[in-house]
């Protein structure tokens, strides 16, 4: 009898350990950009977000992001560049359609976190840390966060003179449980 008991708490204690799977809400979430375009800055929007993210703060081992946006809603507020940033030179959306991060690790830095990864972009993979806050929203989670890429190392744009290289993208991702 104790055999058995032993073998119910550790198996309890086996699947607690494992981390809740979450849904990005699309609808919700905000995935934002900006760059510097002929030295204004240019703000634009994706939307799109799919993906699976499983997260428990307790056991950041088993806590990973598998994320992506549908690059062809790209929205800047003006038809004609959207449009001009769907071709070859830019994002390619008709080879290259998505931009997706998968995470390596989940680390905790002070009450914040940091996912890092690889971030795949035009068929260019780079190793990315993305640093990120946790807030608990009825059964979901909101993920918010920010970092910096530079557009030349997923060879987005060319060596356009009028564009800068520094690209300044914010996330707020609400999920709800799966």
């Amino acid at each position: 009898m104790k055999t058995i008991c032993t073998a119910i708490i550790l198996l309890t204690g086996f699947f607690t350990l494992k981390a809740q799977q979450y849904k990005p809400v699309d609808d919700k979430s905000e995935v934002k950009f900006t760059i510097k375009n002929f030295g204004i800055n240019t703000n634009g929007t994706l939307n799109g977000l799919k993906g699976t993210i499983k997260f428990d703060p307790a056991n950041l081992a088993a806590s990973s992001f598998d994320v992506s946006v549908d690059v062809n809603t790209i929205n800047t507020g003006v038809d004609g560049r959207d449009s001009h940033l769907k071709q070859d030179e830019y994002f390619n959306v008709a080879k290259y359609s998505v931009i997706r991060f998968i995470s390596t690790s989940i680390e905790k830095n002070g009450e914040d976190y940091a996912a890092k990864g690889n971030l795949t972009i035009k068929g260019i993979t780079k190793p990315m840390s993305i640093p990120f806050t946790v807030k608990q929203n009825g059964e979901g989670l909101i993920f918010s966060g920010g970092f910096n890429i530079n557009r030349k190392d997923f060879g987005v744009g060319g060596s356009s003179a009028v564009m800068g290289s520094e690209v300044n993208v914010s996330l707020k991702v609400f999920t709800v449980k799966e």
